[in-house]
């Protein structure tokens, strides 16, 4: 990254001198900071590299900054930074946002997807997706796509988990997402949260039982090595949400929205390609361990499905969300029948 800058910066210096010369002005460059959460491994991150690539080698004066892992702060504090104009994009979990803009928590409804992922990515793509991207002007964002991040398991230290029931006393960390609170707590479990840097020493020390992670998260994070069941249950998705500050996005020059746009498009697949190809690789390992790792049968995936439909009314109760909801259910069953 830091050679194709320094590049960058090389040819900029030269136009600059290339105008003086000339007699004309030169354009300054303009500096995007993009900051995610993912390690340098993660589909994510390849993604967001792909982003960068595209951006830069379309334009001649701009220059991508991606920061991964976290390195300009928390998941909150990066939406936050991206609200304030602190920082121009960031990649963050839909959860995060809900926070700043509740109707974006209609993604993370319990069992509303169901365990086909192209289904998912069709209905993301669609305009019914674009529909829950405009949500997001309400907190000052400009929605640019959704990220791939994997469906969900549940992991626990001590505990195999086949029907709501299972978990009743199970105490389960979660992010600060008053929706997933609200979850656990209708299957009987005892939601606490905490922060994704200390995930790993809250299993360690016994603070939770267990947490919920896509498949990537668990094992680029090592979270195995202290749980004892990985359970693929399929009851939600870590679904990334591309946002930019907006009214930073609406001052930029149309061309630059254009190639913004197609950028996140070439960014969203890398990164949907790589996970395809990652998730594989991290199955076959667990499988592998001596780990108690398996996934729910179609029975048991109906069984919580049946239990957490109440959440879908509790939680999503605004008209407008119910009216919103109601097109999300309409658009699955549309698509899966087109499968």
């Amino acid at each position: 990254m830091r050679k194709v800058h320094a590049w960058i910066v090389v040819i900029g210096l030269g136009l600059i001198v290339s105008g003086c010369q000339s007699g004309e002005a030169s354009e300054k460059t303009l500096e995007i900071t993009f900051g995610h959460n993912q390690p340098l491994m993660s589909p994510e991150h390849a993604g967001a590299e792909a982003f960068e690539e595209y951006v830069e080698s379309h334009t001649d004066n701009v220059d991508v900054n991606v920061y991964p892992a976290s390195q300009l702060g928390s998941l909150r504090e990066q939406v936050e930074a991206t609200q304030l104009g602190e920082i121009q994009l960031t990649m963050q979990p839909t959860a995060m946002i809900a926070p700043f803009v509740d109707d974006i928590k209609v993604v993370d409804l319990p069992y509303l997807w169901p365990p086909d992922t192209e289904t998912k990515y069709k209905v993301l793509d669609s305009e019914v997706g674009d529909e829950i991207l405009a949500t997001l002007d309400q907190g000052g964002f400009e929605g640019l796509g959704f990220w791939p991040g994997g469906y969900k398991l549940i992991t626990t230290s001590n505990r195999e988990i086949h029907e709501p029931s299972d978990l009743e006393g199970v105490t389960i960390r979660t992010m600060e997402s008053p929706l997933l609170l609200a979850q656990y707590k209708q299957w009987g479990a005892n939601p606490v949260p905490v922060p994704y840097s200390e995930v790993y020493n809250s299993l360690q020390l016994g603070i939770v039982d267990g947490q919920e992670n896509p498949l990537q998260t668990v094992y680029l994070n090592n979270y195995h090595e202290v749980q004892e069941n990985i359970v693929e249950t399929y009851h939600g998705t870590m679904t990334y949400a591309m946002i930019a500050n907006q009214d930073w996005y609406n001052d930029l020059p149309s061309e630059l929205q254009e190639i913004l746009v197609a950028a996140e498009e070439v960014g969203r697949n890398e990164a949907r390609e790589v996970l395809a190809e990652n998730e594989a690789e991290y199955r076959a390992e667990l499988e592998a361990s001596d780990k108690n790792f398996y996934s729910f049968t179609e029975e048991e995936i109906e069984t919580f499905r049946e239990a957490s439909l109440p959440v879908h009314e509790t939680e999503y109760n605004e008209p407008g969300q119910q009216e919103l909801l109601q097109k999300i259910y309409d658009k699955i069953e549309e698509v899966s029948s087109n499968q």
